[in-house]
């Protein structure tokens, strides 16, 4: 039974792992992950139970300068969860010796709410040990961390650690999230990001980052099935047929991707159908960005 619980939002820079870090915590793939910056656009909780302890991790977008209007929300998500009445935060980075404009942003915005804050240096396997003393140094010189824990989220190495650490912020309290939820998100958006993720993978240069996907149809067949239709929308024509690839072999190879991805998800096997359309600038318009889920 559930007697203690803690909301840890997870911060940090594009591409430091911190959805990474949140699906280990987890134990499942709650978020989507690429090598690609910005892959995160909402803020996603996952959720792990650790005996009588709830711990609620917000993963989110990776802070960075807003060049559109999906930009501009993204940092917004990411400010207002360290706003938020969190219990606590983890400031997410990589293990150099170098503190950059959005980690000081990041450092700023948790002296201000004055929130408990971990610093979590990742991606400790791709470094020597001593390498991570300076790292050490430097960060302890910026804020009063209640803790550092040096991590490999991708190896799981120092998990427990962490799980110690933030245990301690947790509060008596009702449970947050039932105790077989492991996120928020419904099953039709997590196969939204599915493709998302898949267009990230298999596509170049910045047309991923311009697509959006919709779910369209979402059907549970009495025989195991389940049909879905997914709309994928991107800014220009020319990207339409980058998508979709000579004789379509780009677009099949994202949706046979993701396909198995579903069916590992539901349980199920699944009938995958894919368009893509055309909506120019969508990043830009307030409407269109309401449409695709990106709202307050």
């Amino acid at each position: 039974m559930i007697k203690r619980t803690a909301l840890i939002a997870v911060v940090g820079r594009p591409n430091v792992g911190k959805s990474t870090l949140v699906n280990a915590m987890v134990g499942e793939k709650v978020s989507i992950v690429t090598p690609k910056p910005q892959t995160t656009r909402n803020r996603i909780f996952g959720v792990a139970e650790r005996g009588e302890t709830q711990l609620v991790f917000a993963d989110t977008p990776g802070f960075h300068k807003a060049r559109t209007k999906l930009g501009d929300y993204m940092v917004k998500v990411v400010e207002e969860s360290v706003e938020d009445d969190v219990d606590a935060v983890c400031l997410v980075v990589e293990p150099k010796a170098s503190i950059g404009p959005q980690e000081a942003g990041l450092i700023a915005k948790i002296k201000a709410t004055k929130a408990p804050a971990v610093l979590v240096i990742n991606k400790i396997d791709t470094v020597e040990k001593p390498e991570l003393l300076p790292v050490i140094a430097l960060y302890a010189k910026e804020h009063d961390w209640a803790s550092v824990v040096p991590i490999s989220a991708r190896r799981s190495q120092g998990l427990d650690i962490l799980f110690d650490e933030l245990e301690k912020f947790a509060k008596e309290d009702q449970q947050l999230f039932p105790e077989d939820m492991i996120t928020d998100q419904t099953t039709r958006q997590m196969c939204a990001e599915i493709i998302r993720e898949k267009l990230l993978l298999n596509l170049q240069s910045e047309v991923p980052h311009g697509t959006a996907v919709e779910i369209t149809v979402f059907n549970e067949r009495e025989d195991g099935v389940t049909d879905i239709t997914a709309t994928i929308y991107c800014e220009k024509e020319s990207h339409k047929g980058i998508i979709i690839g000579k004789n379509g072999e780009k677009l099949k190879a994202v949706g046979e991707s993701a396909r198995r991805d579903m069916e590992k998800l539901l349980d199920s096997r699944v009938y995958l159908n894919t368009w893509v359309k055309v909506k120019e600038n969508w990043r830009d318009s307030g409407a269109n960005l309401k449409t695709f889920g990106y709202t307050e």
